[in-house]
């Protein structure tokens, strides 16, 4: 097994002066120390010796630069594992990152991919949770809210080859067999597509699958289309953001069915952090552990709202609006409906509420809009539930680094640098107007920073988004 240790070596001898070096990311940099205090390669190299020989075979992609690899998707926007390996041989900072020289070649796709196949969905799991580890040691944990949520990622497989489960015909030939069997002619294109318009309930999970990734399920989006798909479900803290738990499941599962893991797993992720010490003056994880849990109307069910009182947590769940319904029978469902909508319908309800589509969509868009995992490029739910915790793991990491750079990916962090020089900019813009407006007064003395006479105002020192003049977004005008 590739270890960080074998991978060290001793200096070339030669003259630094003589070698293209790039002094790494700022970002990268504080990135690489919170992952050190963490014990990051130790870890993951003890977690993962168990999948290696201890003699035999070439040396392997060490545990620490694979999993890095991981999070470099999603700090850099990358959906799929060949763009991040062609990302990482073409960026110096990156090189730096991941500890590879200039005479080094990089990791490719394959070597990434087998090694993610080789190491198993707990490894991904515990890497997950030592990265919580260091988020409650930070004080970014309190554990005592939780809301949860779900999305649909779009898998890694066409409609158009689907087939049934039953008979393996593929969509195309079933139509034409019931083109016939309707008396129409099977040769005639437009008019079997004409007959399929008018069927209901075209393509049922119990009857198709697509034989490239059986587990992926159709799946009605968003956006109204109809793909083949997985369902991301996780658990945030209300009091943090920082994500707790997260589970994967198939596009089709209801929400009642997949909350009945999703929360089991937020409670022992966050009984686990009890004992973690907490730095001075931030939260604390709640000594209780998780006590409520806060969810949209799509997880309102008698059967879910009875099992989640029976687990001792407070439910505030939108209620729909459904008619009265009939409780003959289900006593401790109608208890339970009842508790949960008085809890809602109140102040600290509506609260909380509110609270859940702020901090529970923001995650959504971090990982799978700008994070680029909306559109999966693995199959098997293995497979993405692994992509999917490593992308959690690299939100939490962004908290952590929010905390200390103000800016949670290296693109966040080039703005703010950005914003800090075009507001020095209008400043001495404003100073120098003031100088115009009164030219004889002493209360407006020249700064060291002397700003050009040809800027008349505000406007000349700081361009548009979409007319950046240069690499910071900021025109220079007496240059030109």
């Amino acid at each position: 097994m590739g270890t960080k240790r074998a991978r060290q070596k001793q200096e070339e001898l030669f003259y630094a002066s003589e070698r293209a070096e790039a002094p790494g990311h700022p970002f990268y940099h504080r990135l690489n120390t919170v992952l050190n205090e963490a014990g990051f390669d130790a870890f993951c190299e003890e977690r993962c010796c168990q999948f290696y020989h201890g003699k035999l075979g070439r040396p392997s992609l060490a545990p620490g630069v694979y999993f890095r690899l991981l999070l470099i998707g999603f700090f850099e926007g990358i959906d799929s594992e060949r763009g991040i390996c062609w990302r990482v041989a073409d960026s110096l900072s990156l090189r730096w990152f991941l500890s590879y020289g200039l005479d080094e070649a990089t990791p490719d796709r394959v070597t990434m991919s087998r090694t993610r196949r080789l190491l198993d969905e707990a490894t991904h799991q515990a890497v997950f949770t030592l990265v919580l580890t260091e988020v409650a040691r930070r004080g970014l944990l309190k554990g005592k809210t939780i809301g949860i949520d779900a999305t649909t990622l779009e898998a890694n497989a066409a409609m158009r080859s689907i087939v049934r489960r039953d008979t393996g015909e593929s969509y195309l030939e079933y139509l034409r067999k019931l083109a016939a069997e309707a008396g129409i002619d099977p040769d005639d294109d437009d008019a079997v597509r004409r007959m399929d318009r008018k069927r209901k309930k075209k393509t049922p999970n119990e009857e198709w699958v697509n034989p490239h990734d059986r587990q992926a399920e159709v799946t009605k989006m968003k956006d109204g289309a109809t793909h083949l798909a997985y369902k991301a479900e996780q658990a945030v803290d209300l009091d943090t953001g920082a994500i707790v738990a997260i589970t994967t499941h198939g596009g089709a599962a209801g929400d009642t069915t997949s909350v009945r893991e999703t929360l089991p797993a937020a409670g022992v992720a966050v009984a686990e952090q009890i004992d973690t010490p907490t730095a001075q003056g931030s939260y604390k994880v709640h000594a209780q552990g998780l006590c409520e849990v806060v969810t949209d109307k799509g997880y309102h069910g008698g059967a879910s709202l009875a099992a989640m009182q029976e687990w001792g947590v407070r439910t505030y769940v939108s209620v729909p609006q459904q008619p009265r319904r009939n409780w003959k029978g289900k006593a401790e469902q109608q208890a339970a409906g009842y508790a949960n909508q008085r809890r809602a319908e109140g102040e600290r309800g509506k609260r909380l509420l509110r609270r859940r589509g702020e901090l529970l969509e923001r995650p959504f868009a971090h990982q799978y809009e700008t994070g680029a995992l909306r559109r999966l490029h693995v199959r098997g739910r293995d497979n993405v539930a692994k992509r999917v915790l490593l992308q959690a793991a690299a939100f939490n990491l962004a908290l952590i680094l929010r905390t200390i750079t103000r800016a949670g990916t290296p693109k966040g962090l080039a703005d703010l640098k950005r914003i800090a020089l075009c507001t020095l900019l209008r400043v001495l813009a404003a100073l120098a107007a003031l100088r115009r407006l009164f030219p004889g007064s002493t209360k407006f003395r020249r700064s060291p920073l002397t700003v050009p006479e040809g800027a008349v105002g505000i406007r000349a020192y700081c361009a548009p988004a979409e007319n950046l003049g240069s690499d910071t977004g900021c025109s220079r005008p007496w240059l030109n």
